[in-house]
């Protein structure tokens, strides 16, 4: 029998009940749940990541949603808990649900959610930062100046790599690849080559029109380039950011021939998936190539970084942050109740899952629709027509 976990209720005497696996920012998800009659269980275990066990306990015996995590293993075993329990819903609190088995969710009858829509300029912003900040080793700056090594201006410290004029890279540009390309062609008068199966066309009138913005001012204009392979991207970059979903296709999409490919100074970022890099190469060429550098959000091995990665001056390696800004994390939080509110409810799927903006609108009532279920089709959900 599975331990008792530490929880936190709020309108205890609520006709429906809804777990949440983790505290999560703001209030406003919890009031919308509560203003639908829901008794609203918080999991305040101090644990990082809960084992199933744990979830098991927290959904008891009777549990209309939960609301749960990406580091959680949400399969058969959870998924069959929580139709036992009277279960219908589920959302992550995140885009991505590769921790999720969505065809045990299907086989019980689970509505699984995400959330999309509102993660896309926060994920780009880090992508940049971490661009700018390997390119001009900030990092190792810092380090080294509150370590009192810094005793006056030399010619040769810290040297790194401009922007202005080079060639940024975006592998996947869909809207968080698009939104980052953005950042550097105007941020920093990059030209830009992409890779995408689709071709974005946004994008391209972006960049084409901000050359000539840039033409009519008397200043060089920037480019594009919509590459034909991933490895003309890895070539011809200066700076590279990743942005691919990941599936079995971009599993170790840069392994060590796509790394012996790039420049030597080059600049990669990975705010997307970890496994997208094999760690291990990279850790091997990062060592043999001390002016390479890299700026990684997420891991193979999350939470574990690679034997080595740790120790090395040429990479900055932040805690999975992409999301963390306040307004994208208390909207991530609210876009994951309403998914499971509006299963419970009986509500359509919002019709366009990345238009969130009136989920989010705190002056007025959310849409009577779920925001976003990634297997409304196979469960055969109806679509809003609002």
């Amino acid at each position: 029998m599975a331990k008792p976990v530490s929880i936190e209720v709020w309108n205890p005497h609520g006709k429906y009940r809804v777990v949440s696996t983790k505290p999560m920012p703001g209030t406003r998800w919890i009031n919308l749940l509560i203003e639908q009659d829901c008794r609203v269980e918080i999991c305040t275990q101090k644990k990082t990541i809960l084992s199933v066990e744990d979830i098991i306990a927290l959904i008891g015996d009777k549990c209309d949603g939960v609301i749960g995590q990406l580091t959680e293993d949400w399969g058969e075993t959870l998924f069959s808990a929580l139709s036992r329990a009277g279960g219908k819903a589920f959302s992550n609190m995140a885009v991505g649900y590769n921790n999720v088995d969505v065809n045990a969710a299907n086989k019980y009858g689970v509505a699984v959610g995400n959330t999309p829509g509102v993660l896309t300029e926060t994920t780009a912003e880090l992508a940049a930062s971490l661009s700018v900040s390997a390119a001009r080793r900030i990092v190792e700056a810092d380090e080294f100046m509150r370590a009192g090594l810094y005793d006056g201006w030399l010619p040769n410290l810290f040297v790194g790599n401009l922007l202005k004029g080079q060639t940024v890279g975006v592998i996947g540009a869909g809207r968080i690849g698009s939104a980052y390309a953005r950042m550097m062609v105007e941020g920093f008068k990059m030209n830009l080559i992409y890779y995408d199966l689709y071709q974005a066309t946004r994008l391209e009138k972006f960049v084409t029109a901000y050359a000539e913005f840039l033409k009519a001012n008397g200043e060089q204009p920037v480019t594009w380039k919509r590459a034909a392979s991933m490895d003309e991207v890895l070539r011809e970059a200066d700076v590279i950011s990743l942005h691919p979903i990941l599936d079995k296709t971009t599993y170790h999409l840069v392994n060590k021939e796509r790394l012996a490919i790039m420049k030597k100074e080059a600049v990669l970022v990975n705010c997307s998936r970890g496994p997208v890099i094999d760690e291990v190469a990279l850790v091997e060429h990062l060592k043999q190539n001390p002016m390479f550098r890299v700026g990684l959000d997420v891991f193979e091995d999350e939470p574990y970084m690679k034997p080595g990665l740790a120790d090395l001056k040429n990479a900055i390696v932040v805690p999975h942050i992409a999301s963390a800004s306040k307004w994208t994390r208390e909207g991530m939080a609210t876009l994951a109740a309403l998914n499971v509110l509006g299963k419970i409810k009986g509500y359509p799927i919002w019709s366009d899952s990345n238009r969130v903006e009136p989920f989010l609108n705190e002056n007025v009532p959310p849409p009577a629709a779920s925001p976003s279920i990634v297997n409304a089709k196979a469960l055969g959900l109806p679509v809003s027509r609002l």
